[in-house]
């Protein structure tokens, strides 16, 4: 199974708003984060426009939406808790969501990676790929890597960029099985 996930966006985001708000006037009416100051896994590669991290709460997805992010792909399991009805908040937020459901190990597959990477090429501008934690984001973008290319080896470093820990075993069992 997983490893244990733990949510951690209230707390990174609460330090990063604490650090934009130093010295700020009380009475501000309009505060830019920097994105990079509230995701706790920053982008895979900037080129790419992926920024994958664990569940955002509603004022980090504010924030994505205010750096221009197009669309949030939520790769929690639909009975996962969210905390908020993040379809709503992302959409009035005007971003798209999807939901690419990846709730079990059987899930990790080439088939899945095929899917986000049809998601990620319709998109036009950077897009926000979570799950809990960022695990399973970096096991589909190992498996992604791999379909586009890369020998085992790298891509199991850039799903580590984006997360991929735990899962580490069910990602190399299927580079095997290819």
């Amino acid at each position: 199974m997983y490893e244990r996930e733990t949510d951690v966006g209230n707390t990174w985001f609460f330090f990063a708003f604490l650090a934009a708000c130093e010295g700020a006037p009380a009475a501000a009416t309009s505060l830019h984060v920097d994105v990079g100051a509230v995701v706790e896994r920053t982008s895979v590669t900037p080129v790419d426009g992926i920024t994958s991290a664990g569940q955002p709460d509603q004022a980090a997805l504010a924030v994505f939406s205010e750096n221009g992010y197009v669309a949030i792909i939520d790769m929690r399991g639909e009975r996962e808790n969210r905390g908020m009805d993040e379809k709503a908040v992302v959409e009035s937020l005007g971003m798209d969501y999807v939901l690419l459901p990846i709730a079990s190990e059987d899930d990790i597959s080439f088939e899945n990676a095929k899917k986000l990477d049809d998601l990620l090429a319709a998109y036009d501008g950077p897009v926000l790929i979570h799950c809990g934690s960022g695990n399973r984001v970096g096991a589909l973008l190992a498996l992604r890597q791999s379909m586009n290319g890369a020998d085992d080896a790298a891509a199991i470093a850039y799903g580590k960029q984006g997360g991929l820990t735990g899962l580490e075993p069910v990602v190399q069992q299927r580079l095997g099985e290819k």
